[in-house]
């Protein structure tokens, strides 16, 4: 599990090396796919340009982070890009301080660096967030042998983690990076992992 400190240094650092500076691909064909339309809230946003790729598009996009930085950080986009979009500090474990549910609930890189414990809270605090019938898009890396970093899942963990939602999808897929992080494979233009779409019943 990777420590709320050492998200603060990465983002403090500039060094973050999911923070590629635009909305991960595999997420923007999934929007065009979906048709993601209404609200949706990013959890675990960082500095949230997947959020506003979301607002670009006229959905009522909000973000919730730990990271104070990672939230200024976003708000600066937001403004710059002259996007309306709303940015919580808060924690993906306590989705009922928001006070409000969503059509889609996004998670780009939070729940494969949570630990077990913390991700059946997750999945247990999900529909204080999500619409009956409401959408969770989760990317996320695949199961990975490397001694360190975030530990993946498999589409059997997904199942089981999600066992009381309706499954969509579960394809392969790549987490885009920064060059340099030790998982990324070159051949797929990132690091293996799985673009998941579950539904609240």
């Amino acid at each position: 599990m990777v420590s709320h400190e050492r998200f603060t240094e990465l983002y403090a650092g500039g060094g973050a090396p999911w923070d590629i500076g635009r909305p991960q691909r595999e997420l923007v064909a999934a929007f065009d796919e979906l048709g993601i339309s209404g609200s949706a809230v990013d959890l675990g946003c960082g500095t949230g340009d997947n959020v506003l790729e979301l607002a670009r598009r006229g959905v009522d996009a909000w973000g919730v982070d730990r990271v104070a930085s990672a939230l200024e950080a976003a708000r600066g986009k937001a403004t710059e890009r002259g996007l309306a979009a709303t940015f919580v500090q808060g924690d993906a474990l306590d989705l009922g301080a928001l006070g409000r549910r969503f059509d889609t609930v996004l998670d780009c890189g939070l729940f494969h660096v949570i630990s077990e414990e913390d991700r059946r809270r997750y999945v247990a605090e999900l529909p204080r967030a999500l619409d009956p019938g409401g959408r969770f898009l989760m990317l996320g890396f695949a199961t990975s042998r490397a001694p360190v970093g975030p530990r993946g899942y498999s589409p059997d963990e997904l199942r089981a983690y999600f066992a009381g939602f309706r499954e969509v999808f579960i394809r392969p897929a790549a987490f885009e990076a920064r060059p340099g992080l030790p998982l990324v494979d070159e051949k797929i233009g990132g690091v293996p992992a799985w673009l998941s779409l579950f539904e609240r019943v």
